[in-house]
């Protein structure tokens, strides 16, 4: 029985691997809308600041003298990170001065502040079972995070009734992963996983939800946007 539910962990593991992966790839149409703007527009870099944190606890809460036998969560958490830096990297390059800085100061705090909570991981607690809960409560708060940041993006949605801001493959991969790493948290019970993803599921519903209310109006919007300069052109000619 034990043998079995360790393969099952593993299998849905190995699953929450895919999904996150493609959670984390979900932003990538954004950014090269951004590359070919030369421009971030109305973007908010707030879930891709949430991301990198939250990735960065995850990837340490993951390492064998925190929590033993949790390499998925390494492996899976490693590849945000990476996505994460890729995409605060192209938003740097492409915001206005303003924002750039604002973003470069919370990157600046975000490294700090996980200096500072290795090292008191390592020097205060000297168990793998205190380790695990004081990073692991650090991991739920930020995680929550993670899933919470695309809630400015939703006051912009509600304020301009569109989502032309609000990725949609973002909202889909944040629903997928939080009902995989539901499942996960549950083989056996981590309420660390459970909590934050259990959380994940119902901020990406709501984002769905949000996005089906004002899709229709949003591309009602763009097809006005274009005639102004379909029109433009046949004066031309």
């Amino acid at each position: 029985m034990k043998h079995s539910l360790v393969i099952t962990r593993n299998v849905v593991g190995a699953i929450g691997n895919a999904i996150s992966f493609f959670l984390f790839a979900s932003p990538t149409p954004t950014f090269i809308q951004i590359y070919k703007k030369k421009s971030v527009e109305q973007f908010k870099a707030d879930p891709y600041l949430a991301t990198t944190m939250n990735c960065m606890l995850w990837v340490f809460y993951g390492l064998p003298f925190v929590h033993p036998k949790s390499l998925l969560v390494v492996s899976t958490n490693g590849i945000g990170l990476a996505f994460g830096i890729t995409y605060l990297i192209v938003f740097l390059l492409y915001a206005d001065n303003n924002t750039r800085w604002k973003v470069l100061r919370w990157i600046a705090v975000e490294v700090a502040f996980m200096a500072i909570v290795v090292m008191i991981t390592m020097l205060c607690f000297h168990t793998t079972q205190r380790r695990s809960f004081f990073v692991g409560i650090l991991c739920v708060i930020f995680c929550l995070g993670m899933y919470v940041a695309p809630l400015t993006i939703m006051g912009t949605v509600i304020k301009t009734k569109s989502v032309k801001f609000m990725p949609f493959w973002l909202s889909v991969g944040n629903l997928a992963n939080g009902v995989i790493w539901t499942i996960y948290a549950f083989l056996p019970l981590d309420q660390w996983i459970l909590v934050p993803n259990g959380i994940g599921v119902i901020s990406g519903v709501a984002q769905l939800i949000l996005y089906a209310c004002y899709y229709q109006r949003t591309m009602k919007q763009m097809e006005d946007e274009k005639k102004p300069n379909q029109l433009e052109m046949s004066q031309e000619k």
